[in-house]
């Protein structure tokens, strides 16, 4: 009788975490950290204008959807704890309560969606799907979690904090450039980078590629 049960490398996506995910996961974890070492710029005395979402946008075009989750939310764990990993040394449960608190969670949603699209039916990343991520998850989900809790927490009208937190705009869509630009470079010079996505997927199978004989 033939065995009907795939080979484990048939469903890579599906083991469990090994020790390289999790270094990976730290190693993202640190990245985001330290883009926040140059400190920000306030916008307004509220929210700080930073690199940081520069390393969400990585973490989950190159680690995917639950690894760059996992990725930022460890980060953030370390930051409860009283960590000063936010930019400007910012650590502690009160980054939790501040007008930042929303764009803070907003980064373990906007890096699933980011790696959601960008590795869409675990296939190649390509430049505009990878472009796509990084504005729909690095940009409008951030803002969708960011801005209603800094409207909260600042008490203005929700329209009011929308219109004010464009001027993080610009600044986000260079960094999705980038990002962007990063991400196919890596697809081309280092495929290994994303593990567990399209790059381990497994070949077909020989006999799919042999023409029958008549």
């Amino acid at each position: 009788m033939t065995s009907t049960t795939p080979p484990p490398s048939a469903h890579p996506a599906r083991r469990r975490l090994d020790a390289t995910d999790l270094a990976r996961v730290a190693v993202f974890a640190a990245i985001v950290a330290v883009l926040g070492l140059p400190g920000g710029i306030s916008a307004f005395g509220s929210v700080p204008i930073t690199a940081q979402t520069l390393g969400v946008m990585l973490a989950g075009a190159i680690l995917g959807p639950w690894l760059g989750a996992l990725s930022m939310a460890t980060l953030l764990a370390l930051v409860a704890l009283g960590l000063p990993l936010l930019s400007g040394g910012r650590g502690g449960i009160g980054a939790f309560v501040g007008p930042s608190a929303g764009y803070l969670i907003g980064w373990i949603a906007g890096a699933i969606v980011i790696g959601l699209i960008v590795h869409a039916g675990r296939r190649k990343p390509v430049w505009w799907r990878t472009a796509l991520g990084m504005l729909a998850g690095g940009i409008l989900v951030v803002y969708a979690f960011g801005v209603p809790v800094q409207s909260l927490v600042t008490r203005l009208p929700l329209d009011s904090t929308a219109a004010l937190s464009l001027v993080f705009v610009p600044g986000d869509v260079v960094k999705a450039v980038i990002a962007t630009a990063i991400v196919m470079t890596l697809v081309r010079a280092y495929p290994r980078a994303f593990r567990r996505s399209w790059a381990l997927q497994p070949s077909p199978s020989p006999e799919r590629d042999v023409a029958p004989v008549a």
